[in-house]
């Protein structure tokens, strides 16, 4: 059996689900997930399914027949082969957590992901990225020559085929024409003190305030900065005996979950652009598997 998703927006009006279940069951293809959403306030439905067949599917075939079902409801849809790995570029800048993270995620399948690159503006990681045989590009980048900056990383990006940008904290903001050309393809990850403790140590500002949760959030990245659609947030609690330093250890440790979440419901085609939101499916039974464990 060869698992495949298939991913659809549209309209909300009757008969979808079904128009979409009969052309499967027409081609002999097994239903082993789905989930949708139909958004009262907009009109809109999503839905994303996962199914199996046995027989010798063509993706491109199926999206040309897929037409004729899809045209009377003005879908827009993809099909997906979920044995296909996404590949990435991640960026970073000199807080590795993330970046380290991925990688081992990556190593063991937790995350399948191709990492096809790492950019960097800084040398740090370069020997554990070569280590981990991923291609390392060093682009350093200053207010004179960004615009340089950007072009020779969009040629890193479009040379390695990566589908998806990862900002692993990466400190550069990104330009509105490249947040423009990769829209929906660039997930950023930060700490959710914003708006109250911006810039430099906002774990400090934090524990200064003596909050008791410390927070991270995932989004897209778009022109509006920090301010993109958000796909995954998580907190954990502090007390008043944690100190400064405690708050930016457990503030690591939930930035790396949280931006792995992201990214997993990213290359599993869960998330929907929904506005200035999304809708985020909850993952398919064993899609968390792991290829290898340790």
């Amino acid at each position: 059996m060869t698992k495949y998703a298939l991913t659809v927006t549209c309209q909300s009006t009757r008969g979808i689900v079904a128009a979409i279940a009969n052309y499967l069951a027409d081609g002999g293809c097994n239903i082993t997930d789905s989930a949708q959403f139909d958004d009262k306030e907009t009109g809109n439905f999503f839905m994303r399914i996962s199914f199996e067949s046995d027989a010798a599917v063509v993706l491109e075939e199926m999206r040309a027949s897929f037409a004729k079902t899809a045209e009377p409801f003005g879908m827009s849809y993809e099909f997906h082969d979920e044995t296909v790995k996404m590949k990435v570029i991640i960026m970073v800048s000199r807080f590795g957590h993330c970046l380290n993270d991925l990688m081992y995620r990556s190593r063991i399948g937790a995350l399948p992901i191709d990492i096809v690159g790492v950019i960097s503006n800084h040398m740090d990681y370069q020997k554990v990225v070569v280590n981990n045989d991923i291609p390392f590009h060093c682009i350093k980048v200053t207010p004179a020559n960004k615009p340089e900056a950007e072009a020779r990383i969009m040629a890193v990006v479009e040379e390695a085929g990566a589908e998806l940008i990862v900002l692993a904290r990466y400190m550069q903001i990104l330009s509105d024409e490249m947040c423009q050309k990769m829209s929906g393809r660039i997930i950023n990850i930060h700490h959710s003190f914003l708006p109250s403790f911006k810039g430099a140590n906002p774990y400090k500002q934090a524990f200064q305030r003596g909050v008791k949760l410390i927070g991270a959030t995932s989004h897209y990245v778009t022109a509006d900065l920090d301010e993109g659609p958000i796909i995954e947030q998580d907190i954990v609690r502090v007390t008043h005996a944690q100190s400064s330093n405690d708050y930016v250890a457990l503030g690591r440790d939930v930035e790396s979950q949280v931006l792995a979440r992201a990214i997993h419901a990213h290359i599993h085609r869960r998330v929907f652009l929904n506005g200035n939101k999304t809708v985020v499916f909850p993952a398919s039974p064993g899609s968390y598997a792991s290829e290898r464990m340790g």
